[in-house]
């Protein structure tokens, strides 16, 4: 048996729909040129998968605060000395923390107002 399939669109409706992908295709076109490309897609997309990690973003939450050295997360966050300085070396070679030096102590805050803006995105993002 053998099934005969017609275009249920009479052609004054198909000569419409592909003038209208030309016109849609003339307005997509300049955006081929501001596409993100693959380098730089993969290297953002490795980031924000650094971020998935919930130690990190408690951390980062509490360096939006404020600036806090390593035994100050550790006990806010009941979290070992060795792991939060583990988590804040990942951090700062992501450049999302920085750090200053006072005595024997290290102070960590957050690296600029970029870090701080991503994470208020997020954040507020989340709560609504």
């Amino acid at each position: 048996m053998s099934v005969h399939v017609t275009n249920s669109l009479p052609q004054k409706e198909i000569t419409k729909y592909n003038q209208r992908r030309e016109i849609e295709n003339d307005n997509v076109q300049p955006l081929s040129h501001q596409i993100l490309n693959s380098d730089k897609a993969q290297r953002m997309a490795e980031f924000l998968s650094f971020l998935g990690d919930a130690n990190r973003l408690r951390i980062l939450s509490l360096l939006a605060q404020q600036e806090l050295c390593v035994s100050d997360l550790a006990a806010v966050l009941s979290m070992t000395e060795s792991a939060v300085s583990h988590q804040l070396r990942n951090l700062r070679a992501s450049r999302l923390v920085s750090y200053r030096k006072q005595g024997r102590n290290v102070f960590y805050r957050l690296h600029d107002s970029h870090v701080l803006h991503l994470y208020q995105a997020v954040a507020e993002h989340l709560d609504e």
